[in-house]
């Protein structure tokens, strides 16, 4: 019954969401012709200059349709889950992220639950799916984020170089905005950016800041808020900033190479009883069904479940070492 309840507000909801979408075309389409309007006026007619040209128009709309939108603006994880996907540098928006967890957490439930009648089991494999599309965002926030780490070095040796050569640092931020790749070129762009606008330096690094929450940059910030209030050689200060990154990078590699067996170990032994699962139940279903059916399978079932997470959590903590 609570299924049938849940598809139906589903249901509701599928249809709710079309005819807010066909009522809003008339705003849509205003919207449309002041964003020409916007690219008329930014136009040019030379290429090269085209690069140069700054989007300073926001989309900080949370969903595509007007109704969740407004709900997702109320609620306070709005804009940590938007900076999240900035962060993965994805286009989505929150009200895609939660529309993809519901979808994922739903329909997979719902077939379990056809198959095997156990609520239970449902709602624990629909929660399970229903993570992935929020676990392929952090995925991608760590990738972009330790890709930023990697960068890094090499932009401090860019500013480096500028500052010895005479350049300010402000011409270096420029530079490193045109030579460094994304993502370290882009999130410099935008600090370079800002304090072109008229934001103090402190402003615009501590944005960024926010927007990488890196600890090497954290690092760098600091270091050369500290050389700007008490003075000093800008240049050495940020050359040995760069070499302390490379010798944690270094000791995180190595750290890497000897935790890769209880690493391995860990994964292995959490998917184990989960795969040979699915593998007893596709060999043999009526054996395997006594695990759902029976009182004291569903109690296996969750002592299993729990022993395994714990598990994870144990090794997932020997082996994790910060550096």
């Amino acid at each position: 019954m609570a299924l049938i309840i849940i598809l139906v507000f589903l249901g509701v909801f599928a249809v709710v969401a079309l005819l807010m979408v066909a009522t809003s075309s008339d705003s849509s389409q205003q919207a449309k012709q002041m964003l020409a309007r916007l690219d008329s006026v930014l136009a040019t007619e030379k290429p090269e200059m085209s690069n140069l040209l700054v989007d300073v128009r926001k989309n900080d709309l949370a969903s595509s349709i007007p109704l969740i939108d407004r709900y997702l603006r109320k609620l306070e994880l709005t804009p940590r889950l938007r900076r999240l996907l900035y962060q993965a540098n994805l286009k989505w928006t929150v009200g895609g992220l939660v529309l993809m967890c519901l979808a994922a957490f739903a329909i997979p439930g719902y077939l379990v639950n056809m198959r095997t009648g156990n609520i239970a089991i449902s709602l624990a494999v629909g929660a399970a799916l229903g993570f992935l599309p929020f676990g392929y965002v952090l995925q991608k926030r760590s990738k972009r984020m330790s890709k930023f780490e990697e960068g890094l070095p090499e932009a401090l040796d860019l500013i480096v170089s500028a500052l010895r050569v005479g350049h300010s640092l402000n011409s270096a931020l420029g530079l490193v905005t045109r030579e460094c790749p994304e993502p370290v070129g882009p999130e410099f762009r935008l600090a370079f950016d800002e304090q072109n606008y008229g934001l103090e330096l402190k402003t615009a690094l501590e944005n960024m800041v926010n927007r990488m929450p890196v600890q090497d940059l954290r690092i760098v910030v600091t270091a050369i808020m500290i050389q700007k209030e008490s003075g000093g050689n800008l240049a050495e200060v940020l050359e040995k900033t760069s070499q302390v990154i490379r010798e944690r990078f270094r000791l995180k590699r190595q750290v890497m190479t000897h935790t890769a067996q209880g690493r391995l170990t860990g994964v292995i032994l959490t998917l184990l009883p989960v795969v040979l699962g699915f593998a007893i139940y596709f060999i043999n279903p009526k054996m395997m069904s006594l695990l759902w059916t029976r009182e004291l399978g569903i109690k296996l079932l969750y002592t299993a479940a729990g022993m395994i997470i714990v598990g994870g959590l144990i090794i997932r903590k020997i082996v994790n070492m910060d550096v």
